[in-house]
């Protein structure tokens, strides 16, 4: 793709963490003590270990469909969303946040590749642009950050330490 898209390809990237209308992931995720993470507030069917553990997966699932080939994706729905309200741990949480982390900047690579032509059909899939996914998995993971604030706020546990 020629140069000339540079501009669209730095706004896609800034679209996968930007703050512009809402608060980050990041922000969403911090502070929160560990007695929060497995609690679901009153007519809500989540916690925030929920909600952080479905953004992993689904966007974990868009990063690896869009680079590999033999990516296999969970089963829908269940394999998106963990089993348990609560993590086995405090150390799963914070590396769900890292790797969410990673993968949210394995896509920005990817939109950032001047080599790649967004607008390109992968090549494994099924019509789906390289463009697609990136714009899907920003408002995917828009979507459920709003919700974990949502339940941040119910479960009275909202703003974050320095927000």
């Amino acid at each position: 793709m020629p140069n000339d898209d540079h501009a669209l390809r730095e706004h896609v990237a800034r679209l996968l963490d930007w703050n512009d209308a809402h608060v980050t992931f990041d922000v969403a995720v911090r502070g929160l003590p560990p007695e929060y993470y497995g609690k679901q507030p009153a007519d809500l069917p989540y916690s925030p270990w929920q909600l952080l553990e479905h953004i992993r997966i689904t966007q974990h699932d868009i990063v690896e469909f869009c680079r590999n080939p033999d990516h296999v994706s969970p089963d829908w729905p269940d394999g998106y969303w963990p089993d348990d309200a609560a993590p086995p741990s405090a150390r799963d949480w914070a590396e769900s946040i890292v790797q969410i982390r990673a993968d949210r900047m394995a896509m920005q690579e990817l939109v950032g590749n001047d080599d790649l032509n967004l607008l390109d059909q992968i090549p494994h899939g099924d019509g789906q642009t390289y463009f697609r996914e990136a714009v899907l998995l920003a408002d995917h993971t828009a979507y459920h950050v709003g919700q974990l604030v949502m339940v941040r706020r119910l479960l009275g546990a909202w703003p974050p330490p320095g927000r």
